[in-house]
């Protein structure tokens, strides 16, 4: 089973492409979907969040916009955050994969924002990069309710410059030349993979 894994900074089209491979019939884990889960009504992480962060449990589930105000800015606060969530995170990541593995799946992906800065690229056999020009990917960002410029600023400084991550992944696609271009190549790397003419130079850890 081959594990890509599928990256792109805020605003870069990841979730767009993690939809195209779902459309070709490729399992994803998503390392968001499964944070909002832990954190969600009964989520597994909730108990422990409760008592890091006291207050920011409100009705069950994790209050994201009050949790985002005690955590942003504050390194160390963000560090127990991710004590409690990424243990939790590589365990779901884990499971996944063993389904995937019974299931005789031949190509999995692995849809990590924070591969690179976490990483999480030793646990794939191929890096997929999703990316954009700065000016768009800024005008999709800032469109978004409540970003700003200062918010994003923030977040681009919290994550690997572009140019590092071009280097480290195997594949890049650039969303900014529109959805047909970056679909055909998705495609045609999904071929690729599941026929093993593709060669990455990354080696999972597993």
């Amino acid at each position: 089973m081959t594990i890509l894994g599928l990256t792109g900074s805020i605003g870069m089209g990841k979730s767009t492409a993690a939809r195209m491979m779902r459309r070709l019939n490729v399992p994803c884990h998503d390392a968001d979907a499964t944070v909002h889960a832990l954190m969600g009504r009964g989520g597994a992480a909730v108990p422990a969040i409760a008592a890091a962060f006291p207050g920011v449990v409100r009705d069950g589930r994790v209050d994201r916009a009050a949790l985002g105000a005690r955590v942003f800015g504050d390194n160390a606060a963000l560090r127990r955050l991710e004590t409690i969530l990424h243990p939790r995170v590589r365990a779901a990541e884990h499971a996944f994969l063993r389904r995937q593995a019974l299931a005789r799946r031949r190509l999995v992906v692995l849809d990590v924002p924070l591969l690179f800065e976490t990483g999480g690229e030793r646990r794939c056999d191929c890096v997929l990069l999703v990316t954009a020009p700065a000016f768009l990917q800024a005008q999709r960002v800032l469109g978004r309710a409540g970003m700003t410029r200062e918010r994003l600023d923030q977040v681009r400084a919290k994550q690997m410059r572009e140019p590092e991550k071009r280097r480290r992944a195997d594949v890049v696609v650039n969303t900014g030349l529109g959805l047909a271009p970056a679909y055909r190549q998705v495609r045609a790397l999904v071929r690729d993979l599941r026929s093993k003419r593709t060669r990455c130079h990354g080696e999972a850890e597993r």
